[in-house]
């Protein structure tokens, strides 16, 4: 598997951040300025490029991986 820091778009890496802090994707949309449906999209694109099956699996191999090693 690639590093996850080359596959994620810096967006993407933004969106997991704050999935991994807690937030929902309203919570998200709102950080960002972008529409819930846009963070859904986003989350989309997570799952495909870490081949995760939810948003706590993504955030694992992110912190495995050492993309999130500074959270929790």
């Amino acid at each position: 598997m690639q590093p996850v820091r080359s596959v994620l778009s810096p967006r993407e890496t933004t969106v997991l951040s704050l999935i991994a802090a807690g937030h929902s994707n309203k919570e998200i949309a709102i950080v960002l300025a972008i529409t819930p449906e846009t963070v859904k999209s986003h989350i989309k694109h997570i799952l495909i490029k870490l081949t995760a099956r939810n948003r706590a699996q993504a955030v694992s191999l992110a912190q495995r991986s050492g993309l999130l090693a500074d959270m929790p």
